[in-house]
């Protein structure tokens, strides 16, 4: 998987419910790839953005993961 074949499924608001999808996902045998606001990681803020997480999956998946996620 590189990055640029990586598409922004969607952005949750901390790491707990972006884990979540992300198991999810994987249970579907859809690749993810999660990516953190640094600060917000660090130090664990969910405030104006900086517990921002972005759900990445390869275009590919991107239709398909959709459809998992609204079901």
């Amino acid at each position: 998987m590189q990055d640029s074949d990586l598409k922004e499924l969607l952005a949750v608001e901390g790491s707990m419910e972006a884990d979540i999808i992300k198991a999810k996902l994987e249970s579907y045998q859809i690749p993810v790839l999660l990516q953190y606001e640094a600060a917000g990681r660090i130090f664990g803020i969910t405030l104006d953005g900086l517990g921002k997480v972005k759900i990445m999956v390869p275009e590919s998946f991107l239709e398909e993961a959709r459809k998992i996620l609204s079901a």
